[in-house]
């Protein structure tokens, strides 16, 4: 049960740890995953979905005010003080897939830790990355202008360059994991199969944790958490960005009251921007070995990592196991 025991003085202070890590993708999936295993009764899920512990980033003082991050030992555990009792504590943290040392300090501390990674079409990844931080006023580059700019960049890391095409080089983060937690602490899911069928996503997930199948179809999967919406204007893009915005809504305003007012006030429905095609070509010529290498790295094919990219960039190039 993520359980350790340290000695002050003779007396044993309890430590409660996660003992199953959500680590990534980035925009894919991970909010909605958070947010149905949180409903299950012998799961347990702190309020803070991304604390980022295990990847002890350090973002630029211009962009801190985006992330709610916990790198303090102690502050880290409070999260999971309610805890004791449930049979899996999570932590979601996509930023542990990108991470090279996540790995290595998560089997530190939790050696029998269950890894669940979320997997989405890189391409599509990296577009859905970048509609989210032209909502919330990160920037207000094109999306070839904007991924240009970020390969050029020399320093770069979470929460300090935007890694629009990094987050999607899944091959080495993936082989990280197998490498030291092993194919049985290990599952990879993919982010089409919890769109189209999350109950069986959620079924193998519970069989992966250790926990009641049945309470599964309980589970209330009718909403797609941190899906696209559009903002309502350049108004509501520099309010969502804002630092002051960011420290009432952590600080002050309630969480769901927040919720509300980002996803109801400052964003509206709207259809999905296409994919410039510059940009297109050039993540796909990026992207297409790493797809092979991931799928010789698992066994199997993954048409889903492709679903996005046209015959034209298909041609000759869908790799044979």
């Amino acid at each position: 049960m993520g359980i350790r025991k340290r000695l002050y003085w003779g007396s044993a202070v309890v430590e409660i740890w996660p003992n199953f890590f959500i680590v990534g993708a980035a925009k894919a999936g991970t909010t909605s995953l958070y947010a149905y295993l949180k409903q299950h009764p012998e799961i347990f899920m702190p309020r803070v979905k991304e604390p980022h512990y295990f990847a002890q980033i350090r973002p630029s003082p211009e962009m801190r005010h985006l992330y709610e991050i916990v790198n303090d030992r102690k502050k880290y555990l409070s999260l999971f003080a309610k805890a004791r009792g449930y049979a899996a504590i999570g932590d979601a943290s996509p930023s542990y897939l990108w991470e090279p040392q996540a790995p290595r300090r998560i089997r530190e501390v939790v050696p029998q830790a269950k890894i669940i990674i979320l997997l989405r079409d890189p391409v599509e990844r990296a577009h859905s990355h970048y509609l989210a931080d032209i909502r919330e006023g990160v920037h207000n580059l094109g999306f070839y202008e904007a991924l240009c700019y970020d390969m050029a960049r020399e320093v770069k890391g979470w929460g300090i360059s935007w890694l629009y095409i990094e987050l999607g080089q899944y091959a080495a983060q993936v082989r990280r994991y197998l490498d030291i937690f092993g194919p049985e602490q290990t599952r990879v899911f993919l982010f089409e199969d919890l769109k189209r069928d999350s109950n069986r996503v959620l079924l193998e997930i519970a069989r992966f944790l250790g926990v009641d199948t049945d309470a599964v179809a309980r589970i209330d999967t009718s909403e797609a958490h941190n899906a696209y919406a559009m903002s309502r204007g350049r108004w509501a893009q520099r309010l969502a960005g804002a630092k002051l915005s960011r420290f009432l809504g952590r600080t002050v305003v309630p969480r769901p009251i927040g919720q509300f007012i980002f996803d109801r006030i400052l964003l509206k429905p709207g259809p999905k921007p296409d994919i410039d095609p510059r940009a297109k070509k050039l993540l796909c010529e990026i992207f297409e070995p790493e797809v092979n290498e991931l799928e010789h790295l698992l066994g199997r094919p993954l048409p889903e990592l492709r679903r996005s990219w046209g015959n034209e960039y298909l041609s000759g190039k869908i790799s044979v196991l």
